[in-house]
């Protein structure tokens, strides 16, 4: 069957031409994770009061902070298992034959985390350009209330990408100059050098790798920046070198692989624990500086 999805993002046009469609799910991917006042102040929440109080009609909220991470890990915000993400996923109504289109209220990462997400385990998947800003910013009608979402028939039987995901031992591998690669660290450029407070224990970046801002990748109104425009920014990066995405905790991450996505990059992996996981381990060296 034809995707109804035209691509990795849509716009809110396409979303209220298509809301309606049975097949859609619309997901909002919100969450709380304000900006550290001291090294070590890692502070997050659900978005699911946001959500309820406004939201694209129709849309359910997806706890990035809860639900849809694995409890277990080492590391906050951690992919699930597929089966354990297939199964949160029943319970918001994304099931067999379901695509889902994710927005957010927080500049676009969120939604891309999911969306990252959701492709790793091939489910249709876009995100809503411009988040709910850009929705809202066209007169669109918004839905209050948190009313649960009717679960799916039928679960998504995942169909797992590994290679869309790097571990901490393939980063440091690449980091040495072991394997092919290069290491793009996501963060603002203060993260990135250490400048800036960090919620982890260690300031700076991995050996080797090189600064791309997730939000730098995004205009003034939170949308993906045009392809001539990525191109110049991202223009760095060989098309012949695998690229692995990390941040802090996969989130900025994720924001990159989109706009390099975008860009028809199809050799990008994200570091899930990123920082998180790498900076808990002092043999594992950081630098400062750009």
């Amino acid at each position: 069957m034809t995707s109804l999805l035209p691509g990795p993002l849509v716009d809110d046009s396409w979303l209220a031409a298509h809301l309606d469609d049975p097949r859609l799910v619309v997901l909002d991917a919100t969450a709380l994770l304000p900006s550290p006042r001291h090294d070590g102040d890692h502070r997050s929440a659900s978005g699911r009061a946001g959500w309820a109080e406004r939201h694209v009609p129709g849309a359910h909220h997806a706890d990035l902070a809860g639900e849809l991470s694995d409890p277990e890990a080492p590391y906050h915000f951690a992919v699930p298992a597929p089966e354990a993400l297939a199964a949160a996923l029943a319970r918001l109504s994304v099931g067999e034959g379901s695509e889902v289109v994710v927005y957010d209220t927080g500049g676009g990462i969120w939604a891309a985390r999911l969306w990252w997400m959701l492709r790793a385990i091939s489910v249709p998947a876009a995100v809503l350009d411009g988040g709910l800003a850009a929705w809202e910013a066209a007169g669109r009608p918004l839905a209050a209330g948190d009313a649960e979402p009717e679960p799916a028939a039928v679960p998504v039987t995942p169909v797992p990408r590994p290679e869309l995901w790097s571990g901490i031992e393939e980063v440091a591998a690449i980091g040495r100059g072991e394997r092919p690669g290069v290491l793009v660290c996501a963060l603002p450029t203060g993260g990135y050098d250490g400048s800036a407070p960090t919620r982890y224990s260690r300031r700076g970046h991995i050996p080797g790798s090189v600064s791309l801002p997730g939000r730098g990748l995004l205009d003034d109104t939170g949308r993906v920046l045009p392809r001539t425009r990525l191109g110049e920014k991202a223009g760095a990066l060989s098309a012949a070198t695998p690229v692995v995405l990390y941040c802090g905790g996969g989130i900025s991450a994720a924001g990159a692989a989109l706009a390099l996505t975008v860009l028809g990059r199809e050799d990008v992996s994200v570091y899930d624990g990123s920082l998180e996981e790498w900076s808990k381990d002092p043999a594992r060296p950081l630098e400062l500086g750009g």
